[in-house]
């Protein structure tokens, strides 16, 4: 005859040296499986609920103060990608990225243009389009004196042509 007859416990033995049962050890492995796929289900619905924003930073910069741009000066903000230029009738702001393929542009003093280095598109002070595939002008961005005597500038906001901010 053998050892297990029919009715017994069948048990195995746990770390403790305890007894557990096979239908408690299945209950408690199914139990793990589903705390597990509810565990996953709820991070999958967060993950899905959650908004995918891209925070990016404010589209008003502070330029800073008026004297610190001399008169017929063409200065690059790296950062923003805006150009401040500062002529006779005043100042302005136009977009440093070149309408083309949207590289950043450059300015070159002994040329007295604004350059794109990527394909060659050649633009004036004024931002108008000299010379290469550029398809637009430069646009020109809203600009206005805060309550300090900054120059602000709305990288968002784009204006008609000639319309200076005097001082």
């Amino acid at each position: 005859m053998s050892d297990n007859r029919l009715g017994e416990n069948k048990s195995t033995p746990s770390r403790a040296g305890q007894q557990i049962s096979r239908r408690k050890l299945f209950a408690k492995l199914g139990m793990a499986s589903l705390g597990a796929a509810a565990t996953g289900t709820m991070a999958l619905t967060y993950r899905f609920l959650s908004p995918s924003v891209l925070y990016e930073p404010s589209p008003i910069v502070n330029a800073g103060k008026s004297e610190s741009y001399p008169l017929d000066s063409v200065t690059l903000d790296v950062n923003s990608a805006i150009y401040l230029i500062h002529v006779q009738e005043g100042f302005f702001s136009l977009h440093a990225v070149c309408t083309h393929l949207g590289c950043m542009t450059v300015w070159k003093p002994e040329l007295d243009v604004i350059t794109c280095p990527c394909h060659g598109s050649q633009f004036s002070r004024e931002g108008q389009k000299l010379d290469g595939p550029a398809p637009k002008p430069l646009p020109w961005l809203k600009s206005w004196i805060d309550d300090e005597g900054d120059i602000v500038v709305d990288r968002s906001t784009v204006i008609q042509p000639f319309q200076f901010l005097r001082i």
